[in-house]
């Protein structure tokens, strides 16, 4: 076969990038639906009053903790998928955008950090 000197001859790297990103974006919207489900019926259908002692007992117990952890973990990789496209959409300069990238990333870590001394704190 004779080489060809036309036509693109780019590389095309990330097939299905998109759709990855899309699928993570609906399965952490599920999981974030099915917590904030969870804790609409717990507020709703709970036998007297929502004080101190009622949350703290929700939050006691291993499983909700868990539970609360993957939503927010959730909640968090959710967050990076939207704005890391935000920033690769809009944010043009390669510097500028790594630094971006990389801000966001240190304030999702803290994040994670603060929710683990808060649930394990109870």
């Amino acid at each position: 076969m004779p080489a060809t000197d036309y036509g693109s001859h780019r590389l095309v790297v990330g097939a299905h990038y998109g759709l990855r990103d899309w699928m993570a974006q609906r399965a952490t919207a599920v999981v974030l639906s099915l917590y904030v489900l969870f804790m609409l019926g717990f507020a709703l259908f709970s036998s007297g009053p929502l004080d101190y002692g009622r949350w703290h007992a929700l939050f006691a117990g291993q499983a909700m903790k868990l539970f609360s952890l993957v939503a927010f973990l959730a909640l968090l990789y959710h967050v990076w998928v939207g704005v890391r496209d935000i920033w690769m959409d809009y944010v043009k300069p390669v510097g500028l955008r790594l630094v971006l990238h990389v801000a966001t990333i240190v304030w999702l870590l803290a994040c994670v950090g603060g929710a683990v001394q808060v649930l394990w704190r109870v």
